[in-house]
Order: C-alpha cells, then sequence, then structure tokens
C-alpha cells in the first residue's frame, strides 16, 4: 500500500443543488481538485479556489492565480474516487418510492383479485349444495 506524503492533504465537499461532490487534494504545493460532475462555470470555479484559500484549505499562492489566467490547480471531473459511497439522499428517495410504489400496486392487484372474487382460475364462493339420493 502506498503512503501519502507527509504534507499530503485531502478535503472532500458536496453541493447538493447540483447533486456534485468534489474532493481537494493538496500534495507538494499542488492542487488538484476532482469533481463528480462538471456543473460549475469558469467564474464559479475561481471563486471556489479563492475560498479554499482564504479558509486555509489550499496554499495562499493559488488565491489570486485564476484572475492572472494561471489557475495553479488542476480540475478532473471523475467519479472513481467516490467508490461506492452512501447514495445521496435523492437517490435513497427515488429508491424508496418505487418500493412503495411496487408495493402499493401489489396491494392493490390482491386485494381487486380477492374482492372480486377471482382468483385466477378458480372461482371463491360457496360450496355447492350436496345432494343426497
Amino acid at each position: 500500500m502506498k503512503a501519502a506524503p507527509p504534507d499530503f492533504r485531502r478535503f472532500e465537499f458536496h453541493f447538493p443543488k447540483v447533486d456534485m461532490r468534489v474532493r481537494v487534494e493538496v500534495a507538494d504545493g499542488r492542487v488538484t481538485v476532482r469533481a463528480s460532475r462538471n456543473a460549475f462555470d469558469e467564474r464559479r470555479k475561481d471563486s471556489f479556489i479563492r475560498e479554499l484559500a482564504a479558509e486555509g484549505f489550499i496554499p495562499e499562492s493559488n488565491r489570486w492565480k485564476s484572475l492572472t489566467g494561471g489557475r495553479g490547480v488542476r480540475w478532473i471531473i471523475d467519479r472513481s474516487w467516490m467508490g461506492s459511497e452512501e447514495p445521496t439522499p435523492e437517490v435513497r428517495r427515488r429508491s424508496a418510492l418505487r418500493l412503495f410504489s411496487g408495493a402499493a400496486l401489489a396491494t392493490a392487484l390482491l386485494m381487486s383479485l380477492l374482492f372480486s372474487g377471482n382468483l385466477g382460475r378458480f372461482r371463491v364462493g360457496p360450496a355447492p349444495m350436496e345432494q343426497h339420493h
């Protein structure tokens, strides 16, 4: 297993409004941003970099590079780093809705068969009267 360099730092951010996750990696003064989607335009990327530098997540030297045309930060659109992470609330909500809808449909179908008196080829009703001779 490969050990991370001593000055290696990693931070993860989630932007639910655009359904995007971002991992920021800092190693030897170089910054790599791995985003799950391409949801930021250039202006928002520049703003994000300035915020990271202002908050101390990345070196201060990256704070204003974007304004001079040299960002000094590598952006990668890549979902592979996310691995088998827990699903987002939106995905969980959709899965629960599908499960509930399927269960409701199956229940309605069975109830309609039960109350109509038909269960397949068998007719459910009172047994015919036996006649004794």
